[in-house]
């Protein structure tokens, strides 16, 4: 009895050490600096545009702009990446985007007028665009199969991270200095690629003859296209929740009446901590439920009862605000378990474009979603308009979760050939 249970003790440990191997800390740590860049924005939006000389409405609109023009960027770059990545290697696309959207952060730190704000948030949005997906593809192939919800697990919790440290630099430091940071943090990962070795199974595809990254290839295949349709609109309420409720969570507490000031920095920051809950405890449920769809199912029935909650904050604190934005959060905390989703749906030689396409799509999706937001909002309300877009999201990836597969168990070393 006892050797068994040193056995099982010694498995154990032995498992944990290959989930915390190289790729996976180097993955969950460029994941970190990148959600760090990507929420600062959110966070310094309205002390960063006042420095620039906007005022009173123009912080909303041309807020929006700045954020459309990154996600602009995350859309054109994640197709970029994601090709690159099949082509070149996920390592090569891992590094080259911390190298790209560090520079930009730096970058993003010196300009002084509109039109260079929106140029350095589009290519730090291209940069952004490679880091998730080449993170998720290489810890997926290195890790076993029933090891890989561990493994994304990782990275999320440690990635989202990122976002309490950009709320908190931001309070101490202006906000120039605050993007020099992000610049920094990333430039200082690079030195982290010694040791970091290359998936095994992209260098067999590599060696073999196969055409790799053909983007096109996907829409040219009924099939393939509506799993990667219905992989992308299973996040959608992931940043509906992030670009629209927590974004602009100050004139959504106007609205409601909230009693206390709102700010939106402190938004982000509480609505990532719930994050950081929630992507390990949907890793953690996908492995003990032994399925994907089951643990990401839960998760957007969350965020619909949250939502619901959020909606109705009328004359309601400033706390009580900020604890719903934790627990919406906390509800759309299937962000990583989404991509790997989408990762385990396609073979070796697509597996990087699609995981790296995939989540810059549901990121892009922030234009339209702004769009049609800003159209209901002018007919409707800014409260009334939010929540038909809320349902009409919700409908979308509820329905597409539906028509996918059960990835849990899927043995990833193959190639799609037709």
């Amino acid at each position: 009895m006892g050797r068994i249970s040193e056995h099982k003790r010694t498995q154990a440990i032995s498992q944990w050490r290959t989930v915390f191997s190289v790729p996976v800390i180097v993955a969950a740590l460029g994941y970190f600096v990148d959600i760090y860049d990507l929420v600062l924005f959110s966070i310094v939006r309205v002390p960063s545009l006042k420095s620039i000389g906007l005022q009173g409405q123009a912080l909303l609109d041309e807020g929006v702009f700045l954020l459309n023009m990154q996600m602009a960027g995350m859309l054109i770059g994640g197709v970029i990446w994601g090709i690159l990545g099949d082509k070149k290697g996920r390592l090569k696309i891992l590094f080259g985007s911390i190298f790209l959207y560090s520079v930009a952060n730096i970058a993003n730190g010196m300009v002084a007028t509109m039109e260079w704000y929106s140029v350095w948030r589009f290519i730090a949005g291209v940069g952004l665009a490679g880091e998730l997906g080449a993170g998720i593809t290489l810890v997926t192939e290195v890790l076993p199969k029933h090891l890989r919800g561990y493994g994304t697990m990782v990275v999320a919790s440690v990635g989202v991270s990122g976002a309490i440290l950009a709320n908190y630099l931001a309070k101490l430091f202006d906000w120039r200095v605050a993007f020099f940071i992000g610049g920094g943090l990333g430039l200082l990962l690079l030195f982290l690629r010694m040791g970091v070795y290359e998936s095994g199974m992209f260098r067999q595809v590599e060696k073999s003859p196969v055409k790799r990254g053909n983007f096109l290839k996907i829409f040219s295949n009924r099939r393939m296209l509506f799993k990667y349709a219905n992989s992308i609109l299973i996040g959608i309420p992931i940043w509906f929740v992030v670009g629209i409720l927590i974004t602009f969570s100050p004139e959504f507490a106007n609205a409601l009446g909230v009693i206390g000031a709102v700010n939106a920095g402190n938004a982000v920051m509480f609505c990532y901590l719930g994050l950081i809950l929630g992507d390990f405890s949907s890793g953690l449920l996908s492995q003990l439920w032994k399925s994907r769809k089951k643990a990401v199912l839960f998760f957007q029935l969350m965020t619909a009862v949250f939502i619901i909650f959020y909606f109705n904050l009328s004359g309601a604190t400033s706390e009580v605000f900020y604890a719903v934005c934790v627990l919406l959060g906390f509800a759309i905390g299937y962000w990583a378990m989404f991509v790997t989703i989408a990762a385990e749906q396609f073979g070796t030689n697509l597996r990087a474009t699609v995981a790296t396409t995939v989540p810059n799509f549901v990121r892009g999706s922030v234009v339209p979603v702004t769009f049609l937001f800003q159209f209901a909002k002018s007919k409707l309300g800014i409260l009334n308009g939010a929540t038909v877009i809320a349902v009409l999201c919700l409908l979308v990836a509820f329905y597409a979760l539906w028509r996918l597969e059960e990835t849990f168990h899927k043995d990833l070393d193959y190639i799609e050939l037709s």
